[in-house]
């Protein structure tokens, strides 16, 4: 469906989401926003079904996006998995984002992964004004997209733990060629590399059952910012933090409950809150609003005026990491409310039948996300299909909400390797 509303979307990316366009800023509210931010929608029906989770649950072929160390444990070889996820698809039916993973696993200490994602904003309508004039109402087809292309190897460093590196390159190209004053905008592109880890620990009999532990963390998109022209501001990667963990309850040769937790943290920084704390013409040029003497604008205009609370967030991409974990206005309390969490479980019948559940939540202050998850999934011989259906939680209404995503792998080698 082509969609002039698009445009809108299109614009607001490229003139930056960060920036604040209310004469009156929420200061309770310091959402984090960067660039790119399709990378952190989960692209597979397993891990949407568990909660939008991945770093430490079991490995399968969609581990690439979430944490590759698994690849080492995997008792099949090698496999292709594909997946599809539509969005805000309520409204559109041509926004999407689609990803392609494959797999192999080299010996018995290693493993390779390479993937594709790609995320459609769909086809917009552009009549120029020029157009208009001439009575010529023959749209112009833009088709902003953004992908990433990346590949990882990971490596076991004892029976329980492996370790992976992954390369990523990520493009944006949501410029409108059609807009006189986008005339500068460009694609804009970048690298990130992610650094993660896993364990898993041998099967133990406990009273009535047997029992196996599972652990990960993953930083992901560690990389420079990114602008779209010249002028611009530079944009942060969402670069993130996981950390996870989880336990499978396995009753017998057919029943096996897994349940995992994580949590995930944006290390990226916080924007603080300047003196300036509404938009106005500033009459004495204190650099204090002062009501009686000020006027409030209803457009944005330059800052030159100190923080108040808070750090600049005007620095390089490695310096913002470790800034993030202190640099929220508010202190150690709003550090803690920029963490989200997952929980989820799933099901497993005879490894041939699977039913997931998961939840998912954000502060208020920081997003507003929290939506519920139900998830199924299917093996018949080398193939698995999954499922994945989100319920949103929130007031503040999910994209994804009433969604049904898809995801299709295929085992090449299944059986080769035995990790149970």
């Amino acid at each position: 469906m082509k969609n002039q509303l698009l445009l809108l979307l299109a614009f607001a990316f490229i003139l930056n989401v960060t920036a604040q366009t209310t004469l009156i800023p929420n200061l309770d509210n310091r959402v984090i926003t960067t660039g790119l931010p399709f990378v952190l929608i989960a692209p597979d029906a397993r891990a949407a079904g568990m909660g939008d989770m991945g770093v430490a649950t079991s490995v399968d072929a969609f581990s690439q996006q979430w944490n590759p160390a698994k690849y080492v444990f995997s008792e099949t070889k090698s496999g292709v998995a594909v997946s599809y996820t539509p969005y805000l698809s309520k409204l559109v039916n041509d926004i999407f984002l689609g990803n392609v993973t494959y797999f192999n696993r080299l010996d018995d200490r290693s493993a390779f992964a390479a993937s594709f994602k790609y995320f459609s904003l769909g086809d917009i309508e552009i009549i120029t004004q020029a157009q208009a004039d001439q009575g010529n109402f023959t749209p112009l087809i833009e088709r902003p997209n953004e992908l990433t292309i990346d590949a990882s190897y990971a490596l076991r460093l004892s029976d329980q733990f492996a370790m992976s590196v992954a390369m990523r390159y990520l493009r944006s190209d949501l410029k409108i060629s059609a807009a006189e004053e986008f005339a500068d905008a460009k694609a804009a592109s970048t690298f990130g590399v992610d650094i993660s880890g896993y364990y898993q620990s041998e099967e133990e009999a406990y009273s009535d059952f047997n029992g196996r532990w599972r652990m990960g963390f993953a930083i992901q998109n560690i990389g420079p910012k990114f602008k779209y022209d010249e002028g611009g501001e530079e944009n942060f990667q969402p670069t993130n933090l996981r950390l996870g963990a989880g336990f499978d309850f396995i009753f017998d040769d057919y029943n096996k409950v897994a349940v995992t937790a994580e949590v995930t943290k944006l290390l990226v920084p916080t924007p603080p809150i300047y003196n300036d704390e509404y938009r106005y013409t500033d009459t004495n040029a204190n650099g204090v609003y002062d009501e009686g003497v000020d006027t409030l604008v209803g457009d944005p205009i330059a800052r030159n005026v100190s923080i108040y609370k808070g750090k600049d967030p005007n620095v390089n991409f490695l310096s913002g990491m470790f800034q993030s974990f202190g640099d929220a206005p508010d202190g150690f309390s709003e550090e803690l409310k920029e963490f989200t969490y997952s929980l989820g479980a799933e099901y497993v019948y005879q490894d041939s039948f699977a039913f997931r559940a998961g939840y998912f939540n954000e502060s208020e202050e920081k997003g507003a996300r929290k939506f519920l998850a139900l998830g199924a999934g299917f093996k018949a011989n080398v193939v698995n299909i999954d499922l994945s259906y989100l319920f949103s939680a929130s007031k503040v209404q999910s994209p994804l909400e009433n969604t049904l995503r898809f995801s299709l792998t295929f085992n090449i080698g299944a059986g080769t390797y035995n990790e149970y």
